[in-house]
């Protein structure tokens, strides 16, 4: 007799950590309907982080980091100065309080490992103007940047570590499409976890 009993495979997608980091700002809900499962694109499985105190998130997320089944993170926050979607290529060594250094033995700038390319490239496909900025804002979003990069193991791949960026005027169905856009072009860059690794 045949066995009809589905086999339970291990899910050997990558993990992609998304983080909306603006406290009261709901427009990014990684649950779409009743079923209570999250979002995810090809190629990758969402593991969303809610927003919370600026360094607590900062540790949280690099946490996220130590394990190596997580390749990547998406930071979401807004921008104000621009009608594009951004995405942002650097952050400044910046303390969250003004003009002070958060690091003074960190570098002056670190760079998102993100493929900032491919997203602008998939926030256009989506219908959504979008520009890369090297442009610094000073809020939450560059903090946790350069606290999450500068935060990385030495000996490690570098994970993609990307800040998007909406509009400030824009509603919860166009940023919902520019995550999604932006965490799909995130996850067409990754690769399935080695077989080694599932339990």
């Amino acid at each position: 007799m045949i066995d009809t009993v589905a086999e339970t495979r291990p899910d050997r997608r990558p993990a992609l950590v998304i983080c909306a980091y603006d406290v009261g700002d709901s427009a990014w809900d990684p649950v779409e309907d009743l079923s209570g499962t999250a979002w995810s694109p090809i190629g990758a499985r969402t593991v969303a982080v809610p927003a919370g105190a600026p360094d607590r998130l900062a540790s949280i997320l690099s946490a996220h980091l130590s394990d190596a089944d997580c390749r990547a993170i998406l930071l979401v926050g807004r921008t104000r100065r621009s009608e594009a979607f951004r995405v942002q290529m650097r952050a400044e060594n910046r303390a969250l309080s003004g003009g002070a250094k958060l690091s003074s033995t960190g570098p002056a700038l670190a760079r998102a490992t993100a493929p900032v390319a491919d997203m602008v490239r998939a926030l256009n496909d989506a219908g959504l103007a979008a520009e890369a900025s090297s442009d610094a804002e000073d809020d939450v979003g560059c903090f946790l940047l350069y606290s999450i990069l500068t935060n990385l193991r030495d000996d490690a791949d570098a994970p993609a570590i990307g800040l998007l960026r909406a509009p400030i005027d824009v509603g919860a169905s166009e940023v919902c499409r520019g995550v999604k856009a932006a965490a799909g072009a995130i996850a067409q860059n990754l690769s399935l976890l080695p077989r080694s690794r599932q339990v």
